[in-house]
């Protein structure tokens, strides 16, 4: 693919979704084969805001529902897809996403987190502690995680 910086960015968000001990909720992706793990994330569909599209993303992909706000993160995090992704993911649209981030506290018990869900994403998760996630991460997305983990590092967790 040779005009890869001529493709768009998709625009997306991603959860920052925090336990009672503000370990974080990741995700193994079912179509990466490697030991990378993942937060809940995805697109935005028409007419939806960024808010309402990490409900219904962390919803689909860990049938969470009982969550509340802590905070949006500001600015944009972006990355761009290896060569080897391009042309593959997103139906060759895309060269990497521009998302958003929301951290939330999740409120509910162990048993409503379900990940065999209609179109799974994942095929196991776990939480981990926040300052892990940059070594967890595939590595195209290790930049973000690692600012995301700075960013929890400055936020009072209570």
């Amino acid at each position: 693919m040779e005009n890869k910086k001529q493709l768009p960015l998709r625009i997306g968000v991603g959860i920052i979704l925090l336990n009672h001990e503000n370990n974080v909720l990741v995700g193994k992706r079912i179509d990466n084969p490697r030991n990378s793990w993942q937060m809940p994330q995805g697109g935005v569909n028409q007419n939806e805001n960024f808010l309402q599209a990490a409900k219904r993303e962390l919803e689909e992909e860990t049938g969470i529902k009982s969550v509340k706000l802590i905070k949006e993160l500001d600015g944009w995090f972006k990355y761009d897809l290896p060569k080897y992704l391009l042309g593959k993911l997103w139906k060759g649209k895309y060269r990497g996403q521009k998302q958003k981030w929301f951290v939330m506290k999740f409120l509910g018990k162990s048993d409503e987190i379900n990940v065999k869900t209609e179109n799974p994403e994942f095929s196991d998760w776990k939480w981990i502690e926040f300052l892990k996630l940059p070594y967890v991460a595939v590595h195209f997305k290790v930049d973000i995680y690692k600012k995301i983990k700075k960013e929890l590092t400055s936020l009072p967790l209570n």
